[in-house]
Formats: C-alpha cells, sequence, structure tokens
C-alpha cells in the first residue's frame, strides 16, 4: 500500500530529541525520506528510521550560521532531489530570569537560534521551493508566541516573531505554491521542559494548572506539523495552530 508521503522529502531541524525526533520517525513511517538536522548528533534517531525500512541522513547545522543552513539545504537537495516539507523545529529556551537580569549574551543566543536560525531556515528553504513549485514549511513557535511568560523574555519575544516570520511569508509565497504554517505547543514532555521544571513540587503544580490534565506528548505535536503539510491542510497558510490541553483558552 502507498503511503501518504512516498517519494516525498522531510527536513527536520532540532531532529535529535522531543519534538523533532517524533516528528521525524512519524515522517518516515508515512513513507518520506528525512534530513535529520541538529547540533548535537543522535544516532538513535537515524537508525530507528533505517530499521523501520526508512531513508534518512543526519546533518550538523546551528541553524543561527548562515552558510551552515545553506549547506544543510544543498545536502538534503543533492542527496535526495527535493525538499517538500521543511518543520523548522530547532530552539533553545534560554535562562528562567526576570528581564532586568537577562544578559545580552543570553538574550542574543536565544533570538539567533529560536528566530534568526528560523528566518535563515526559511531563506534558503524557500529558494529550494520556489524552484519545484511547490512546498509546506511549519515552524515551530509556541503558546510563549501568542501569550507572556514571566522569567522568559527572550524565549517569549522569539516565538513572537516567528508568528510574525510565518504571516509574512504565508502572504509572499501563496500564489507561488508554498504553504507556511506555525504550530504552537503547550507544555510537552520533552528534554527542554524537563530542564525547565527544577523539582517534583513544580511539575504537580504545571501539571494541575493543565485544563486537560497532564502533560502533551511529542508525537501529538508531530501530529499537528504532519497535518500542517499535508494535503489535508492545503488550504491553510499563514495559520498558528495551538496545541496545547486547552492552556490559552483559560
Amino acid at each position: 500500500m502507498e503511503k501518504q508521503f512516498d517519494n516525498k522529502v522531510a527536513l527536520i531541524t532540532g531532529a535529535s530529541f522531543g519534538i523533532g525526533r517524533s516528528t521525524a520517525l512519524l515522517f518516515a513511517k508515512r513513507g518520506a525520506k528525512v534530513a535529520l538536522v541538529d547540533w548535537v548528533e543522535n544516532q538513535e534517531t537515524l537508525e530507528s528510521i533505517k530499521a523501520m525500512g526508512g531513508e534518512a541522513l543526519f546533518l550538523k547545522c546551528d541553524v543561527s550560521k548562515a552558510s551552515e543552513v545553506q549547506t544543510m539545504v544543498e545536502k538534503t537537495v543533492s542527496t535526495f532531489g527535493r525538499i517538500d516539507f521543511a518543520f523548522n523545529n530547532a530552539g533553545i529556551e534560554g535562562l528562567g530570569v526576570p528581564t532586568h537580569e537577562i544578559t545580552e549574551e543570553n538574550w542574543e543566543k536565544v533570538i539567533n537560534v529560536n528566530l534568526k536560525g528560523v528566518w535563515l531556515c526559511m531563506k534558503y528553504e524557500i529558494r529550494q521551493m520556489l524552484t519545484q513549485g511547490k512546498g509546506a514549511i511549519v515552524n515551530n513557535s509556541s503558546i510563549a508566541g501568542i501569550i507572556g511568560f514571566q522569567g522568559l523574555a527572550g524565549y517569549t519575544a522569539s516565538k513572537h516573531g516567528v508568528i510574525g516570520l510565518t504571516k509574512t511569508a504565508a502572504l509572499e509565497y501563496a500564489r507561488q505554491g508554498i504553504r507556511v504554517n506555525a504550530v504552537c505547543p503547550g507544555v510537552i514532555q520533552t528534554p527542554m521542559v524537563d530542564r525547565f521544571i527544577k523539582d517534583d513540587a513544580t511539575r504537580q503544580a504545571m501539571t494541575n494548572s493543565e485544563p486537560i490534565g497532564r502533560f502533551g506528548a511529542p508525537e501529538e505535536i508531530a501530529e499537528a506539523a504532519i497535518w500542517l503539510c499535508s494535503d489535508a491542510a492545503s488550504f491553510t497558510t499563514g495559520h498558528s495552530l495551538v496545541v496545547d490541553g486547552g492552556w490559552v483558552a483559560q
């Protein structure tokens, strides 16, 4: 039986862990060839895809550096011939401190990865997709791209910026066959959340504040990202899809 994404190519940044890893595995299960991009290599993801009979390659890349992003796209195309889908997922949380205590170094690091990195990825992905006449991009924002979070000024600013970039690119390329959307996860059980939550009491308090009564799973964000890439979302562009268990509805 033909799989949903047979003969398609997906590029995922931040693919070694968490949401990126789950999305890469799901793309592969549905037939896509996958470029796994991260600045930390995790052979487990690559090996898992190959074990299921899929095709994948790992590319080490710092998404805040233009030359590395350009090379990432070029190597994906030279290996697989095209890029049909891109999930710009790479991101960091930065230090959890009040705004007046943020260092310039920390601010620039978060903005460079979370916002500049998404822009650079789109820049080179879109160039390739224009040559194909078609493509779908999903940028990973956050509920922090919609509401404020105390102690996370850099992260919140960067994720608001991702939504702005997404809307602008969606308008620019809507008539050129390229759709651009964002997914906005709530609190998802990932290594990033594990770093942020320092103790059981904080974890329990956050869980209690979730309308749905639990944290989300990376696989649930993967399903949303893949839906936005699929033909089922063919009339959807410039949208920011919130997947948060009801958090921002409160």
